[in-house]
C-alpha cells in the first residue's frame, strides 16, 4: 500500500531498531531541535561530531537533555565531517546527517575513496512530498546534486528513488520521465532520454519499477489531463515518482511544491551505503524532522 501522509514514517521508523544518527558539525540549532522532536517519535540514538562545548550550549539552550548522546569533539568543520564519516564507516552509524558545514565539506568527506560511503553508482537526491492536491506521497529526483544528468546517470537515479520506494513498502514504483511534451524530439534530449530509459524498462535493463515518458508535468500528475490528451496507462496521473531531466528542472520543482503549494517534505540524499540527511537552511524543522524519519525508515 502506498503511503498517503508523511507522519506515516514514524510507524515505519519504529518499526527499525533504533538507528544512530551521526551529525557532522553538530553544533546547529535547528538540526538539535528536530533531532529533539524525533526522539519523542521514534528512537534514534544521536552521534554529535562538533565543538562539544557549543553543542552542550545549545543544548543547554533548548533544554535537550544528553542522556542518549554521544558527543564527539572536532576542531573544525572538515575535522568534523571526517569524523562523522569515519564513524559510519566503522559501523558505528546507521544515518550520516549535515549539521552547521557545508554541502561541498560533507558529500566530499562522504565521496573520500578509503573511508567514504559511496557504492559503485552515483549519490542522487530524494525529495517525498506530501501535498494536497496530490493523492499520495510524491516522491520528486533530483533537485539538489547531479546538475545535467546523461542517460546513464539518469538510469542511476531511477534506481536509487526506486530502492528508497521499496524500502518504503512501494514494490513496484511508478515512475514518470518528465519533459516539456509528451513526443520524441530530438532537439529536446529530456525527450529522446525519457523514450530511452522507457525501452530500458521494457527490456529488463531498469527493473523493479515502471517508467513511462515523457511527460510534462500536466500529464504526469493530472489523469484527466492525460485521458484528454489521450494517454491511458497505469503512470499517467498515478506517478509515484518523477524524473526530472536536470538540476534546474528539479529545483525548481521542489521548491514550488515546498513554498507555493504549501507541500511537506522529507529529503535524503541516496546511493551510498547509509542515507544522507542533507537538508538546506531555508528547510522548516519539521522538514529536517521529516527527512530524519525518511532515513531512519530506510536505515
Amino acid at each position: 500500500m502506498p503511503l498517503l501522509k508523511l507522519n506515516e514514517l514514524f510507524v515505519r521508523a519504529n518499526q527499525k531498531p533504533g538507528s544512530r544518527l551521526v551529525v557532522a558539525a553538530a553544533e546547529d540549532k535547528a538540526v538539535l531541535l528536530a533531532i529533539r522532536e524525533a526522539m519523542l517519535r521514534f528512537t534514534i540514538s544521536p552521534v554529535l561530531v562538533g565543538n562539544s562545548d557549543k553543542i552542550r550550549s545549545l543544548m543547554d539552550e533548548i533544554k535537550l537533555e544528553p542522556t542518549g548522546f554521544t558527543l564527539i569533539d572536532s576542531i573544525s568543520v572538515e575535522d568534523s565531517a571526517v569524523k562523522a564519516v569515519k564513524v559510519i564507516h566503522d559501523g558505528g552509524g546507521e544515518i550520516l546527517m549535515k549539521g552547521n558545514i557545508q554541502t561541498g565539506i560533507l558529500l566530499k568527506t562522504a565521496l573520500n575513496k578509503d573511508f567514504g560511503l559511496k557504492h559503485d553508482g552515483i549519490l542522487s537526491h530524494f525529495a517525498l512530498f506530501e501535498v494536497s492536491t496530490y493523492h499520495k506521497l510524491l516522491g520528486i529526483t533530483d533537485a539538489a546534486m547531479n546538475i545535467a544528468p546523461g542517460l546513464d546517470e539518469k538510469r542511476a537515479i531511477i534506481n536509487n528513488a526506486c530502492s528508497v520506494m521499496h524500502r518504503l513498502g512501494i514494490e513496484l514504483p511508478k515512475v514518470a520521465v518528465l519533459g516539456p511534451v509528451e513526443t520524441v524530439n530530438p532537439k529536446i534530449e529530456s525527450t529522446v532520454h525519457a523514450s530511452l530509459l522507457k525501452d530500458m524498462n521494457q527490456r529488463g535493463e531498469i527493473s523493479g519499477c515502471i517508467v513511462e515518458g515523457p511527460y510534462s508535468l500536466d500529464i504526469a500528475v493530472s489523469a484527466e489531463a492525460a485521458k484528454h490528451k489521450g494517454i491511458v496507462n497505469t503512470v499517467a496521473g498515478d506517478p509515484d515518482i518523477i524524473l526530472c531531466p536536470d538540476l534546474d528542472t528539479g529545483n525548481a520543482l521542489y521548491k514550488s511544491i515546498n513554498f507555493l503549494a504549501g507541500g511537506l517534505v522529507a529529503a535524503i540524499i541516496t546511493g551510498a551505503h547509509t542515507p544522507i540527511v542533507l537538508t538546506s537552511r531555508s528547510d522548516s524543522e519539521h522538514s529536517k524532522l521529516m527527512s530524519i524519519a525518511l532515513a531512519a525508515a530506510m536505515a
